[in-house]
């Protein structure tokens, strides 16, 4: 049954590329009205997943739902409603900011009358809408390119590394807008890298692992459920520890580290770090490093870890990494 209080959701989605899986059985559900950070390690499948959601590969199996309705290969008519950035944008260089987006509307559905006008205020280019666009920086650009993809005012965007490449001014008004655009009432789905850039502008975080959901809540709720303890031991006691520790809670949420050993990382709330010591201290294993905190890139690495795919680049075997790019034009047209 349909969800009417989600933008966006997938179930049981897969897709293989050969014998390799890159989507096995993803389940997202995405509210309406929020920023919703997707995450996960290369190859974990994000690109894949914006593939399929954008219309530019087809799952082998699963369902997709947007914005309340059941979204099919025989639906691609219904991205009109759908506003996407993929990849890095493209412009004409020599024409202004205003004049790009006025070329994308005449190649898309029909824009309203002051529509440009409205979007290059959105995105804070209303000032610079008649310079050139090779005058524009990258962060520019990359506003440029959501205002691109807000032209048609859809309920939904789907944004793929919207804050690649930039310096952090760029970065900061790339939050801002996108804060922005849920506070209006839009759906921002962004896939991102950038963990602490997502900890601070996400309602909603997704993290997969080898295409499958790992975890998924509102930004609050996993930070304070799933605060993360890290610990230092020597190697050779890392066993003893990782025994001793699982006490503390299940056996599934103690991790020793495969990249950095003699670390283990216990899935506990950071006001009991105190017990970690005594625990370990009760066993004569001392700590050499302890931390703590609800922050996103330790969860994110304890809950990522042991699963990353092995596919650096986040491609595939035989698949072209440019190919199946949307240009910034494509889901409007």
């Amino acid at each position: 049954m349909i969800d009417p209080t989600l933008a966006l959701a997938t179930r049981g989605l897969r897709k293989s590329y050969g014998s390799r899986l890159a989507l096995d059985g993803l389940d997202l559900s995405v509210p309406a009205g929020v920023v919703y950070g997707f995450l996960g390690p290369n190859g974990a499948g994000k690109t894949t997943t914006m593939r399929v959601l954008t219309g530019l590969i087809h799952a082998d199996g699963g369902a997709v739902e947007l914005l309340g309705r059941p979204f099919t290969r025989r639906d691609r008519h219904r991205l009109f409603d759908v506003g996407a950035l993929v990849e890095s944008p493209a412009f004409y260089p020599y024409l202004s900011g205003r004049e790009n987006l006025r070329a994308l509307a005449a190649s898309g559905a029909p824009t309203p009358a002051g529509r440009i006008d409205e979007v290059l205020e959105i995105v804070g280019l209303r000032d610079r809408a008649t310079d050139p666009v090779s005058r524009y920086s990258l962060g520019m650009k990359q506003r440029l390119g959501i205002g691109g993809a807000l032209l048609n005012d859809p309920a939904l965007l789907l944004l793929d590394e919207p804050s690649n490449g930039l310096d952090p001014a760029g970065i900061v008004a790339i939050r801002e807008t996108l804060r922005h655009l849920a506070s209006i009432g839009k759906t921002v789905f962004v896939s991102s890298h950038l963990l602490a850039e997502v900890q601070q502008m996400a309602d909603v975080v997704g993290i997969i692992a080898s295409g499958r959901l790992v975890r998924e809540g509102s930004m609050q709720d996993l930070l304070v459920s799933e605060g993360v303890v890290r610990v230092r031991v020597e190697p050779a006691e890392v066993a003893t520890a990782t025994a001793r520790l699982a006490r503390l809670t299940a056996p599934d949420r103690v991790t020793p580290s495969r990249m950095e050993p003699g670390w283990i990382s216990v899935q506990i709330t950071p006001d009991r770090t105190s017990e970690v010591n005594r625990l370990l201290a009760e066993a004569g294993i001392f700590a050499s490093g302890l931390s703590s905190g609800n922050d996103l890139e330790e969860l994110f690495l304890t809950l990522t870890e042991d699963t990353t795919s092995g596919d650096p680049d986040g491609t595939f075997a035989g698949i072209d990494p440019s190919a199946g790019r949307l240009a910034p034009n494509e889901v409007l047209s």
